[in-house]
């Protein structure tokens, strides 16, 4: 498919409370690939904030890598996020799970005086300044709005979420299960998925949205 859209996925680590949100990532890959376009995905190659036991919730005494636990969910098909140029693709998305917030920024300790990972900032404005479409799920709107300035996202109806994104700059949206916020002039879609209460049905439907309004702006 000579026109086929290629789309960049970036990835935290793997699993919901040290690295990206395997549901989310997977079903935006999913989406991707039924929607008839492609994937390629990232992840910076960077030291996980810490390691958290899935099981138990508690912390775990040991080091791990952003894109080495990345490449488990991308079976090992992955690259760098440093090697990332927006002149290859049609689009970028992020995938949430705490990942985005404690590897790819410090937002889940800093709130709105968060920091971002310098390769995570480069790609995200270097998209932009490139006029193409950014896709954000979960929590990683608040990446997003710590790097550009007055941009609507959701990140659904958490009032202590919302809030530090407005005192980012940005101006929050309440959305529900499946819906999205899109951002005219920045071309950045985003939706709640697992910042609600929610099911994995509810955020196949999210991810969904998400990609198909991508492809979209990318005609």
């Amino acid at each position: 498919m000579t026109n086929q859209k290629k789309i960049a996925v970036v990835l935290s680590g793997c699993g919901v409370y040290d690295g990206a949100e395997i549901h989310e990532a997977t079903l935006t890959m999913l989406a991707i690939a039924k929607q008839g376009a492609s994937y390629t995905l990232f992840a910076p190659n960077t030291t996980q904030h810490h390691v958290i036991n899935h099981l138990t919730g508690q912390e775990m005494p040991e080091t791990r890598n952003v894109l080495v636990e990345s490449a488990r969910i991308a079976r090992g098909q992955i690259s760098d996020l440093k090697d990332y140029n927006p002149a290859n693709f049609d689009a970028i998305i992020f995938p949430g799970g705490f990942g985005a917030a404690k590897n790819l920024s410090t937002f889940a300790f800093d709130g709105p005086n968060c920091t971002v990972n310098e390769d995570v900032t480069k790609a995200v404005k270097a998209t932009a300044k490139a006029g193409k479409p950014i896709g954000a799920l979960c929590i990683a709107p608040a990446v997003i709005t710590r790097i550009l300035s007055n941009v609507d996202v959701t990140i659904g109806d958490d009032p202590q979420t919302a809030k530090a994104i407005e005192k980012m700059g940005g101006k929050h949206i309440r959305t529900t299960d499946g819906e999205i916020v899109i951002d005219r002039n920045y071309r950045v879609v985003t939706t709640p998925c697992y910042m609600l209460d929610t099911t994995i049905d509810q955020i196949e439907i999210g991810a969904r949205n998400v990609v198909k309004t991508i492809l979209t702006m990318c005609q």
